[in-house]
C-alpha cells in the first residue's frame, strides 16, 4: 500500500490525535473511527474521534462512541480539540465540505492531515492520502494500514468489532460492493473470534417500534414505481417527520426495500429534512448513481449506492429526479 511507511513512521512517536469523520455518520465512518483510534491508543497516542452531527442509536451499543465529540452539540470542545492536535486524520469522506462548520478549522489547522477514503474524486487537502476506491469501505483500508503496519497480531477484538461493522454496513450485509478480500478479512474476524450473529442483531435488529410504522406508511403512501424505466422512489414530507418523529437513523434501510423489487434497478429515497432535501440513491449492475448525484445533487459516493442534496423545495426535487431518470407516469402498489 502506497504511503505506509510514511504513516507508520508519523505514528512512532506518541501524539494527540484526531479522527474526524462525515456528517450524518453510518456504521463505517463510526467502524472506522473507533477501529482506528483503539489501535492508535494501544501505540501510545491521545485519541480524540469528533463527529459534525449525532450517529444513530444503532451503534450506541459500541464501545467508546459516546466519547466522540459532536460538533452540533459541542463547537468549542470540537473546535479546540482540533487547535491542539498534531495531527488530524480524515476517515470516510474527501471533500471538506462533508464536516461543514469543523472543516473550516481543519484547513487552518497546522497539524498534518491525513485522509483514508474510498469515495472518487478526492480533493488536495490532506498531506498524506489513502484513497482506495476498490475497497469496500474505509474500515477496510484501516484494516489493511493496521495489519500492513504491525501485522494480524494487533487485531484485538475491540479493533475487530468495529471493523467488521463498518464493512458489514458499507456492503448492506455483503449484498454489494463485496470481493475476494472482503470475505477473506471477515473470515479471518471469524477466526480471531469475532461474533458476527451478535453485532448483526445490534446494528439491524434493534429498531424501535415506530420503525415498521414508518415503513408501512413508506411503501403505503409515498412509492412510486415507474416500470418502464426500471426506477422507483419513496419520499417523505416535513410532516411526515413530524408526525413519526423522525430522528437520526430512522430511516436506515428504507431504500432496501425499493430494491428487492425486481422491476426496480434504480432506486431513491428523498427526504424533505427541516433545513434540506436529502437523497439517498441505489442501483443495480453497471448504472452509476454515483454519477446522478454528482451532476444534479451536489453528492457522490459509490457506483451503486450514493447520496446528495438539493436547496430546492421536496417537489421542486422530485421533479428535478423524474427528469434526470426520464420518467413520466407512476403505477403504485
Amino acid at each position: 500500500m502506497k504511503d505506509l511507511k510514511a504513516f507508520a513512521d508519523l505514528i512512532k512517536q506518541p501524539k494527540k490525535i484526531v479522527l474526524l469523520s462525515h456528517r450524518n455518520p453510518d456504521g463505517d465512518a463510526i467502524g472506522s473511527s473507533l477501529g482506528l483510534s483503539y489501535y492508535l491508543q494501544l501505540k501510545g497516542h491521545q485519541t480524540q474521534i469528533i463527529l459534525p452531527s449525532e450517529y444513530p442509536l444503532a451503534f450506541e451499543w459500541m464501545k467508546d462512541a459516546n466519547k466522540a465529540l459532536i460538533y452540533d452539540l459541542s463547537p468549542h470542545d470540537s473546535e479546540k480539540a482540533v487547535k491542539e492536535a498534531e495531527m488530524i486524520i480524515c476517515l470516510d469522506f474527501n471533500s471538506l465540505e462533508r464536516i461543514d462548520k469543523i472543516g473550516l478549522k481543519v484547513l487552518e489547522s497546522k497539524a498534518t492531515k491525513v485522509m483514508i477514503d474510498h469515495h472518487l474524486d478526492p480533493e488536495p487537502f490532506a498531506d498524506l492520502v489513502f484513497s482506495e476506491i476498490q475497497c469496500s469501505s474505509t474500515s477496510e483500508i484501516v484494516h489493511n494500514i493496521i495489519v500492513g503496519i504491525s501485522g494480524e497480531g494487533a487485531l484485538q477484538p475491540d479493533i475487530i468489532e468495529a471493523l467488521y461493522t463498518g464493512i458489514m454496513t458499507d456492503t448492506g450485509s455483503f449484498h454489494h460492493s463485496t470481493s475476494e478480500e472482503v470475505f477473506t478479512i471477515c473470515a479471518h474476524f471469524k477466526k480471531l473470534g469475532l461474533n458476527d450473529t451478535r453485532i448483526q442483531e445490534l446494528v439491524l435488529n434493534s429498531q424501535p417500534d415506530k420503525y415498521l410504522l414508518l415503513l408501512g406508511h413508506c411503501l403505503h403512501d409515498r412509492m412510486e414505481l415507474y416500470p418502464e424505466q426500471e426506477f422507483g422512489l419513496i419520499y417523505l414530507t416535513k410532516e411526515d417527520y413530524k408526525k413519526f418523529d423522525i430522528r437520526r437513523g430512522d430511516t436506515e434501510g428504507i431504500i432496501n426495500y425499493l430494491m428487492m423489487l425486481k422491476s426496480v434497478k434504480v432506486g431513491a429515497l428523498v427526504m424533505n429534512q427541516p433545513t434540506i432535501v436529502k437523497l439517498s440513491l441505489r442501483s443495480k449492475g453497471n448504472f452509476s448513481v454515483q454519477e446522478i448525484c454528482k451532476v444534479n445533487f451536489n453528492g457522490g459516493g459509490h457506483r451503486n449506492a450514493s447520496g446528495g442534496s438539493s436547496k430546492l423545495s421536496l417537489e421542486e426535487t422530485l421533479i428535478k429526479l423524474k427528469e434526470v431518470m426520464k420518467v413520466k407516469e407512476s403505477v403504485n402498489t
